[in-house]
């Protein structure tokens, strides 16, 4: 197989998608490697390291004018680029269920596309699982931004001047980015709370050492199959903000992560519980590609609502780039050694969960059948 590993276009993404590491596990077994010019450079991976490990390097037309399996970490690394085609196997994050219409656009020269966020959420996949990984790294970015930002320490201190309260964090939503939010939280001395919607969550929660939010509400059937939160009613959204207030309220710092796949982010802040908040207060929206958690959440900027410090950047697991960067690279070469035929070539194996679960298009057609939904 020729692999080709594209540099990421955004400004603020220092990830890439394969490592100096992983480029030499994909050469021992047999594939070519070429990496475009500067790919690892804002992740710490000099295009030496990449040679170093058996890797060419290129730019340009020249990584697209042959057969490739190519990787990336956001699908729009494509775009810049022509000469993507019915000879191309895409492998990135297309976030396909919120941005339909990208794919089908990508899809029209007939590359296949595999999106990694649609990995099913199986045991076997475990090691594939790009989505928790960028989580992990972001959960934790999360809580490190807060502490920068807020203007008081997070740990309690006996000090000779006094003494110096904790920080009172509160995290809402406890996937994989909130309870990495609340473990880092919790390593920093502050004080912490944790709420998600899926009652089972509560355990996990109290397993790192938070106190559990246990509303009065009636979220028996909050879970889906693949164990994310489901959309709630309007009855049980509006009952769930009227309990949330005041822990809100109460705490010096935010975090929120909730998220649904292919839906907009439930509102879980609104402007009235910002009030509420003592001015220097922080909240950190980690959900605001997709309208946020906040009400007045504004992605990629600033707020300041009478003293309190709102953010919601989009580009938090890019904090870590090098982190970020080695995880997502084991991801993907664990799922391209599943994928890989006998011949070493990408096998579309058509009665495998795995290939069928992350399949987006192929041959110029959308055949993902809740993305097609969408579309319609």
């Amino acid at each position: 197989m020729r692999i080709v590993v594209l540099r990421e276009p955004a400004r603020t993404e220092r990830r890439v998608a394969l490592t100096a590491e992983g480029t030499a596990r994909l050469l021992k077994v047999g594939h070519t490697v070429m990496v475009e010019s500067k790919a690892g450079v804002r992740a710490g991976i000099p295009d030496g390291a990449y040679e170093d490990a058996g890797a060419n390097i290129g730019q340009g037309a020249e990584l697209l004018d042959q057969t490739a399996t190519v990787l990336a970490i956001n699908g729009s690394a494509a775009h810049r680029i022509d000469g993507l085609n019915k000879h191309h196997t895409l492998l990135a994050l297309l976030d396909p269920l919120w941005k339909p219409q990208h794919v089908e656009a990508l899809a029209k020269n007939g590359p296949t596309l595999i999106s990694l966020e649609l990995i099913p959420r199986v045991t076997r996949a475990q090691t594939m699982d790009v989505l928790s990984s960028m989580a992990t790294v972001a959960g934790s970015e999360a809580v490190l931004l807060a502490a920068r930002t807020l203007p008081k320490m997070f740990p309690l201190m006996m000090t000779a001047a006094g003494t110096v309260a904790p920080a009172r964090v509160l995290v809402l939503g406890a996937g994989v980015a909130g309870l990495q939010a609340i473990a880092t939280a919790k390593r920093l001395g502050a004080v912490v709370e944790g709420y998600d919607v899926r009652p089972a969550a509560a355990e996990q929660i109290r397993s790192l050492g938070a106190k559990a939010v246990e509303l009065d509400l009636a979220t028996e059937d909050s879970q889906d199959s693949g164990g994310y939160a489901k959309e709630q009613d309007a009855e049980t959204a509006s009952r769930q903000l009227e309990l949330l207030a005041h822990h809100v309220g109460q705490a010096d710092v935010v975090i929120t992560t909730a998220a649904i796949p292919g839906a907009a982010s439930p509102l879980l802040v609104t402007t009235s519980m910002v009030e509420s908040m003592a001015p220097g207060s922080v909240i950190v929206d980690m959900a605001g590609e997709r309208g946020g958690n906040c009400e007045l959440s504004v992605l990629d900027e600033e707020v300041n609502h009478q003293g309190v410090i709102i953010l919601s950047p989009s580009d938090l697991a890019s904090g870590s780039a090098a982190t970020a960067s080695q995880m997502f690279s084991h991801n993907v070469v664990s799922f391209l050694e599943h994928l890989t035929g006998e011949d070493g070539n990408i096998k579309l194996d058509l009665e495998d969960e795995l290939t069928v679960g992350t399949l987006v298009a192929r041959d110029g057609v959308i055949v993902h059948p809740r993305i097609l939904e969408k579309l319609a």
